[in-house]
């Protein structure tokens, strides 16, 4: 069901709104760590550091249908709260129809290229080939990853985070059993793992799309509904292309931190594969609370209602706050327990690497919460500039101090420019609203065209 995120009280509308993505997104993560937990448990580190070595290229991969989503998700929200359905619906279809697009292009040029790319991060000859295998199987469904997550963002432009959540649980269960049976029972090993995740992807891409389908014949029109526009893709863009740049850099970023760290061997890479698979969590789920806020506050922009977006900041900070604490407390205090989900008994080196990992981080994450909050914000109003300035600094310091830090403190070095980064980009996020870049925000352009 479409919501209208511009009446109500702000924090009950902002946390009944944002509650099933977060839903959706431990549903979502749960299945990515299964993929490690039952590669690391059934066949072995190896095939766990095969799996996590690949893991910041297929998240450029990511990353891009990521911010392909955020920069459809913006304009559509945008012109759902001016109740502008026509543009909404033109919106939508130039989005599925650019993504069809890119996606194909993407995959070829992966397939082609992953070997080439395994090969640039310094992957040891040991987990290589696996490696490499399980980025091309991931690269091959790129397209029904793509298209999900457009999709989803969708249903959250038009304030429905239910519809997302259904299929995600089914896609997320579907997925774990697939790779207990491809792997535990077939011993498909590092392959198993991958075609799980794209039967799985698939499938709830297909499901996905066809209840968008019906949704926008549900929805009526009195205009003409353009099936494709130049100039609402370009739109779009002025969006999706700093969203999608800024989250590619960030997955280029990780890939040098990955490069540095598979110079430590492989039970490292499974120690940080492990460690960094938690910590996506925490972030991830902290992130969609993000993405509610900035569906909230282009809707209510699109509406002109400026202070509903304050109150809605306020609220989301309460809640990513309140999130992050159970996070902290599981991961710094319980980590042995958490990443010995992945690992088998006799992984001395892997479980140390992460428990430093976790241990440095995890008191981070209410920093990190607010930023990701106020950055919603700035999402929401398209004030695109500010919000790459504070993330490519956070990037760009943890990737440098890294490279400075671990000649002088071995993989401590690496995992301390984690929190380093995040504090300084905070700051500027907040800099950047107090100032209030995002206000008198609207992208849509008004109905006067």
């Amino acid at each position: 069901m479409n919501k209208d995120l511009t009446v109500g009280e702000p924090q009950s509308v902002l946390w009944k709104f944002s509650i099933p993505m977060f839903v959706s997104v431990i549903f979502q993560q749960l299945y990515n760590m299964a993929d490690s937990v039952i590669a690391g448990k059934f066949a072995g580190e190896d095939a766990l550091a095969a799996v996590g070595a690949s893991y910041p290229i297929t998240m450029i991969f990511m990353a891009i249908a990521v911010g392909s989503n955020i920069g459809c998700s913006v304009i559509i929200s945008q012109y759902f709260g001016a109740k502008w359905y026509e543009k909404m619906k033109t919106a939508i279809y130039t989005t599925l129809i650019a993504s069809v697009a890119l996606s194909l292009l993407l995959t070829a040029a992966g397939l082609l290229g992953s070997r080439a790319m395994m090969a640039a991060i310094n992957t040891p000859e040991n987990i290589f080939a696996d490696g490499a295998l399980y980025l091309r199987i991931y690269i091959g469904g790129f397209v029904f990853l793509f298209l999900y997550n457009v999709a989803t963002g969708i249903f959250n432009s038009m304030g429905d985070s239910r519809t997302p959540l259904y299929f995600l649980i089914g896609s997320s269960l579907g997925n774990i059993v697939l790779d207990l049976i491809f792997v535990a029972v077939f011993h498909w090993d590092v392959a198993g793992v991958a075609w799980a995740t794209f039967i799985a992807q698939g499938i709830a891409c297909v499901l996905a799309l066809n209840a968008l389908r019906k949704r926008l014949a549900s929805i009526e029109t009195e205009g003409k509904v353009e099936l494709f526009s130049w100039n609402m893709l370009g739109r779009i863009s002025r969006i999706a292309v700093p969203s999608i740049l800024q989250q590619s850099f960030i997955s280029v970023g990780n890939i040098f931190i990955q490069g540095l760290i598979n110079s430590y061997g492989s039970s490292v890479i499974a120690g940080y594969s492990a460690a960094i698979k938690l910590n996506t969590f925490c972030i991830t789920s902290i992130t969609t609370l993000g993405n509610g806020t900035s569906s909230f506050a282009a809707q209510n922009l699109g509406a002109g209602l400026e202070e509903r977006v304050r109150a809605g900041l306020r609220a989301s900070v309460k809640l990513a706050l309140v999130l992050a604490v159970p996070f902290f407390a599981a991961f710094f205090f319980g980590g042995r327990i958490m990443l010995s989900l992945f690992m088998n008994e006799g992984s001395t080196v892997a479980m140390e690497t992460g428990m430093m990992f976790l241990r440095i981080v995890s008191p981070f994450y209410f920093v990190i919460s607010i930023k990701l909050m106020v950055d919603g914000v700035l999402r929401g109003a398209g004030a695109m500039a500010a919000f790459m300035t504070a993330t490519f600094t956070d990037l760009i310091l943890r990737v440098v101090l890294a490279y400075i830090f671990s000649p002088l403190f071995g993989t401590l070095g690496i995992w301390l420019s984690w929190p380093v980064g995040w504090i300084v980009a905070a700051v500027l996020s907040v800099i950047f609203y107090k100032k209030g870049v995002w206000r008198n925000r609207s992208v849509t352009g008004g109905k006067e065209e």
